[in-house]
């Protein structure tokens, strides 16, 4: 845009010198010519044609006399493209032009515009180091805010890790101390109703035990509670995958909630497990996909890698652990095999 306008001012200088012409035709002839030359140079700039033009409409100054007026316009596109002596020629014949006006007119006007376009270069220099600068400052803001959230992460994660194991150890103490000492409580009043003779104490001794047997009912509870939310799914997959990185190149899909059973949550960890450690031994391929996915009613998994694998046998301990392990949940299993590969799919029905 700034040189839009800098040029609107070189052609008035332009216009000023073509007013002392004497003809009609010619002044306007070269006028169009050095309008279009200068149009194309600045639509299409750095191009062998837009060098060609110039030089052309510099060489027409022999012939055109009047296009000596328009040098002004012309020496601006050729500053522009950096070949200033594509104009040269023009100059020679600027120098055998007989009206003094017209030769101030176009000398004026060249150095009008060589101080024009220092100006202007120097100017579009600096805005570009100015968006350099800007696009240097957003992006080093970009990877901030990615560093910052990846320590959020990191930060979030290692909350969450500490909150498992603080569950856990709680789950832990509960069950060891409070259980042990439940447990005790009701075999000692299960042992006082047994050689208990007076009867007006049978009522109260029956009313402790059931009193005892609802808290250790409750604890129970409490305890499978505590240790479902401290199993973390994610993270012992990611585990699991990590120890056969070595062999395999691991793609996990996940895309589980929180709300799983720690039954369900155990019984995928270990099918994973064994199904990596069967291909570590027995697979002849390079790649794993482990897929664990929630849906609306049901919990899948599939396990497939790329190794050629045409039986298997039923009844090897592993396949049969599997399998009774997606049983203990209410899920089927299934292995296929196959030549691009073994397969192992299961899916568990969510309680209603």
């Amino acid at each position: 845009m700034a040189r839009l306008t800098e040029k609107l001012a070189i052609l008035l200088i332009c216009l000023f010198g073509l007013a002392r012409s004497d003809s009609v035709a010619a002044p306007v002839a070269a006028f169009l010519i050095a309008l279009c030359v200068s149009g194309l140079a600045q639509v299409y700039p750095h191009r062998k044609f837009a060098a060609v033009l110039l030089a052309g409409a510099s060489a027409l100054c022999g012939v055109l006399p009047e296009m000596i007026c328009m040098l002004p316009l012309l020496l601006y596109d050729a500053l522009w493209e950096n070949k200033w002596w594509l104009i040269v020629g023009a100059l020679t014949f600027l120098l055998n032009i007989p009206e003094t006006f017209i030769l101030l007119t176009a000398a004026a006007g060249c150095a009008v515009t060589v101080i024009i376009y220092l100006r202007v270069s120097k100017l579009e220099e600096t805005v570009g180091k100015l968006k350099e600068l800007r696009d240097d400052a957003t992006e080093n803001n970009i990877r901030l805010k990615e560093r910052n959230e990846a320590v959020t992460r990191a930060q979030d994660s290692e909350i969450h890790i500490a909150t498992l194991k603080e569950r856990n150890r709680i789950a832990r103490e509960i069950h060891d101390n409070v259980g042990h000492l439940l447990t005790r409580s009701l075999l000692q009043a299960g042992a006082l109703i047994i050689i208990n003779k007076d009867d007006t104490l049978k009522g109260p001794l029956e009313g402790l035990k059931e009193t005892l047997d609802t808290a250790m009912t409750s604890i129970r509870q409490s305890v499978h509670d505590l240790h479902d939310d401290s199993i973390d799914l994610h993270r012992a997959i990611d585990e699991s995958i990590s120890s056969v990185k070595d062999k395999f190149n691991v793609r996990l899909d996940y895309d589980m909630s929180e709300n799983a059973r720690g039954s369900i949550k155990l019984c995928i960890i270990g099918i994973v497990k064994e199904s990596l450690s069967n291909a570590v031994k027995h697979s002849n391929g390079d790649a794993i996909s482990v897929s664990v996915q929630e849906h609306p009613a049901f919990y899948r998994l599939c396990i497939e890698d790329n190794g050629s694998c045409k039986d298997i046998s039923d009844s090897g301990i592993g396949l049969q652990n599997m399998r009774d392990r997606a049983h203990a949940v209410g899920g089927t299993i299934s292995f296929t095999p196959s030549e691009k590969g073994f397969r192992v799919f299961m899916t568990i029905p969510k309680d209603r």
